[in-house]
C-alpha cells in the first residue's frame, strides 16, 4: 500500500464530517467529481470501503470511523508541525501563552513576573481566543502553553491544576432571586443563558463557566444580565473583578467548582515551557485558596 497523502486525508475528513459529497466539495472549494475520484482511490489503496453510499445518504463504515479518528490526529500533527517550524525559525521566538481574557483566576500577571525573572527566558506573547479555544491552539502549534478551565478536551496534552474555585450565578440586582443568599439550579430553570442552554427536568443546565454566545465579551454579557435578559455562570475570580451596581452574584449549591489549569503538549521539550509551568505552579501554590467573592456588587 502506498503512503497516504495529506490531501487525501483532508478530503476524506471533509466528506466524513459533512456526510455529503456536494457539501464537502463546497467546503473544500473544489468540484464534486474530482473529490469523488479521490475518495474512491483512497478506498482502493486501503482495500476497504470507507463510506456506504445510497441515493439518499452517505454514512461511514466501521473502517471509515476508525480512519476518521486517526486522520484528524494526523492532520492536527501536520498543521502543528508547520506552525512550530515557522515559530522556531523566527528571528526571536517567543513563548506563546493561550488564554481567554478574564479567565486567568487573577494569576496571569504574577506568573508572568515569576517567569520573567530569568533574563534568558524567551519573551512571552499572549494568544487570546474564545472560551475553549486554548486546547486546540496547543494541538495546532499556535501556542506553547495555555491557561484552561477544566473539564477540557485533553487529547495530546498534559496539564497541572492551579486553582479551584466556586462558580456563581450573576443576576440582575433587581431580580427577586437576588434577595436570597443561596440558590440551586432548579431555581434558575427557564432562565436564558448567554449560549442559549435550555432548562431540562425542572432545573437549569449551565454551560461551562465563562461560556458565551449571544454576547462576545464580559461587558456585553453583564449589560444583558443587568437588564434581566439573561443569567450568567461565572468563576468566583471573575465575580471579584467585576463588581457592578446592577449585578448580584449568588452561590449555587449544586453547581460544581471549576478548576483553572496550565496545559501544554505532551511532546513538548522546550525549557521555556518547563520554566513557565514551574512558575505557574509556584504562584498558584503561594496564592492559596481565594477569598470568598462578594455576593452583591460592592457599589450596590
Amino acid at each position: 500500500m502506498n503512503d497516504l497523502e495529506v490531501r487525501q486525508l483532508r478530503y476524506f475528513v471533509a466528506v466524513a464530517e459533512e456526510l455529503h459529497f456536494g457539501r464537502a466539495a463546497a467546503r473544500l472549494g473544489m468540484a464534486q467529481p474530482p473529490l469523488s475520484r479521490t475518495i474512491r482511490e483512497l478506498e482502493r489503496q486501503l482495500g476497504v470501503a470507507l463510506f456506504e453510499r445510497t441515493t439518499r445518504q452517505v454514512t461511514l463504515t466501521r473502517a471509515g470511523e476508525a480512519l476518521l479518528r486517526d486522520a484528524r490526529t494526523a492532520l492536527e500533527a501536520v498543521t502543528a508541525a508547520a506552525h512550530r517550524a515557522r515559530h522556531a525559525g523566527s528571528a526571536s521566538p517567543r513563548l506563546r501563552i493561550a488564554l481567554k481574557a478574564d479567565l486567568d483566576g487573577g494569576l496571569l500577571l504574577p506568573i508572568l513576573d515569576a517567569y520573567g525573572a530569568d533574563p534568558l527566558a524567551p519573551a512571552p506573547e499572549l494568544v487570546l481566543g474564545g472560551f475553549g479555544d486554548q486546547p486546540q491552539a496547543l494541538r495546532d502549534g499556535l501556542a506553547d502553553v495555555a491557561l484552561v478551565l477544566h473539564p477540557m478536551d485533553d487529547r495530546g496534552l498534559d496539564s497541572e491544576p492551579l486553582l479551584t474555585e466556586p462558580v456563581l450565578v450573576a443576576l440582575a440586582a433587581a431580580d427577586p432571586l437576588a434577595a436570597r443568599t443561596r440558590l440551586c439550579l432548579a431555581d434558575l430553570a427557564g432562565r436564558d443563558l448567554p449560549n442559549g442552554a435550555p432548562a431540562e427536568g425542572g432545573r437549569a443546565v449551565p454551560p461551562a463557566p465563562g461560556t458565551t454566545g449571544r454576547a462576545s465579551n464580559l461587558s456585553e454579557i453583564f449589560s444583558l444580565v443587568e437588564t434581566g435578559s439573561i443569567v450568567f455562570f461565572a468563576p468566583a475570580s471573575v465575580a471579584r473583578l467585576n463588581p457592578r451596581p446592577g449585578l448580584a452574584y449568588r452561590p449555587v449549591s449544586d453547581l460544581p467548582d471549576c478548576t483553572l489549569a496550565i496545559a501544554w503538549p505532551q511532546d513538548a521539550r522546550s525549557p521555556a515551557v518547563a520554566a513557565f509551568v514551574r512558575a505557574a505552579c509556584a504562584i498558584a501554590a503561594a496564592h492559596g485558596t481565594p477569598a470568598e467573592p462578594p455576593v452583591r456588587s460592592t457599589t450596590a
